[in-house]
């Protein structure tokens, strides 16, 4: 289950932002963060890139400040990092990153 939140911007659009288990092998989690018409909208858009159990239930964790400015800034309104550490801040990546297959060698003789 993800955990996260949402704000509404005074020109009526909201940021979504949510806490999701990594992608791929390693363990850990990513914090997605999409700017949107509506929660709906917000949530669809993750679904059409493969996200397809993603839910907003609640608001427990909502975008921080500094959040809301990074995803309002990036062209595609679409960002992810990895889960807040305490010790370290994480830069926010256009979520093509994260949604790109590994790419693997081809082994041939």
């Amino acid at each position: 289950m993800s955990a996260g939140g949402f704000c509404k911007l005074p020109g009526g659009s909201v940021v979504v932002a949510l806490t999701l288990p990594a992608p791929g092998p390693g363990e850990g989690a990513v914090r997605v963060l999409v700017h949107a018409g509506n929660r709906a909208r917000a949530l669809t858009r993750l679904r059409n890139l493969g996200l397809r159990a993603v839910y907003l239930r609640g608001n427990q964790h909502p975008p921080t400040p500094d959040e809301i400015t990074a995803v309002l800034h990036h062209p595609d309104g679409l960002v992810w990092r990895e889960a807040p550490d305490p010790t370290e801040a994480a830069l926010w990546r256009p979520i093509r990153t994260l949604m790109r297959a590994p790419q693997s060698s081809p082994s041939g003789a």
